[in-house]
């Protein structure tokens, strides 16, 4: 989903090449109408698209699909990065980029593991305080109020909870969620954990259920 002919012919032969099946769109009405019409595992998605642009297109996206997204950005500052971020991009990409990059980065997703609790053998409801994490229902409650993760918040909140008081780095963290091969900025890990702990109500300064380990990663659990 990008308006520039000039990146997404080429980019969007690359994939097909690579073996996937490629929708294109130039706008934001155009990116949410294909989205609807033919469901996509992927989404790569421009921030600066004309008409409704990415962030929106993002936000009503992630009101009907749970499609991972990579947000593109011409623009290198940070606060583009944590605004596309806080509507449910997964990662981020900025211009210009490669190609081989790109594709690197969708199969990293699409690898990502999806198994229930059942199928692992491990414990279904896992609890912190009153923090419960379901890992089959893929649910987060606080107390009895439903907390709404979306897919890369939930995998890592269930990281850090199959092993509490375990401290984690960022990048093992990656390894864990985006896998073994992805390459990139590890601040990404800290994008995604602070939109966590905002939506845990969950104060960095003092924690209930993420703590940070200066110079080492995360944990959860009681200080």
């Amino acid at each position: 989903m990008d308006d520039e002919p000039s990146l997404v012919r080429p980019v969007a032969g690359y994939l097909e090449h690579d073996g996937f099946v490629v929708t294109t769109a130039a706008d934001g009405e155009q990116a949410l109408a294909a989205a609807r019409r033919d469901p996509p595992d992927i989404v790569v998605l421009d921030l600066m698209l004309p008409g409704i642009d990415g962030i929106e297109v993002c936000r009503q996206l992630r009101t009907f699909s749970d499609a991972y997204v990579i947000m593109l950005t011409a623009r290198s500052e940070e606060l583009d990065t944590l605004i596309g971020l806080s509507v449910g991009a997964d990662d981020y990409m900025t211009k210009p980029f490669s190609p081989r990059e790109l594709t690197a980065r969708i199969r990293s997703l699409l690898r990502r593991p999806r198994t229930t609790a059942q199928e692992a053998g491990e414990q279904q409801v896992r609890k912190i305080g009153d923090l419960s994490l379901d890992t089959q229902s893929r649910q987060v409650r606080l107390g009895q109020t439903l907390v709404e993760l979306t897919r890369t918040e939930f995998d890592l909140l269930e990281t850090l909870t199959e092993r509490p008081k375990v401290a984690y780095t960022r990048r093992q963290l990656i390894e864990h969620v985006w896998g073994p091969d992805w390459f990139g900025d590890e601040h990404l890990v800290d994008i995604h954990i602070a939109h966590i702990r905002a939506k845990l109500g969950d104060d960095a300064a003092t924690p209930k259920f993420i703590l940070t380990l200066r110079g080492v990663g995360y944990r959860i659990g009681p200080g």
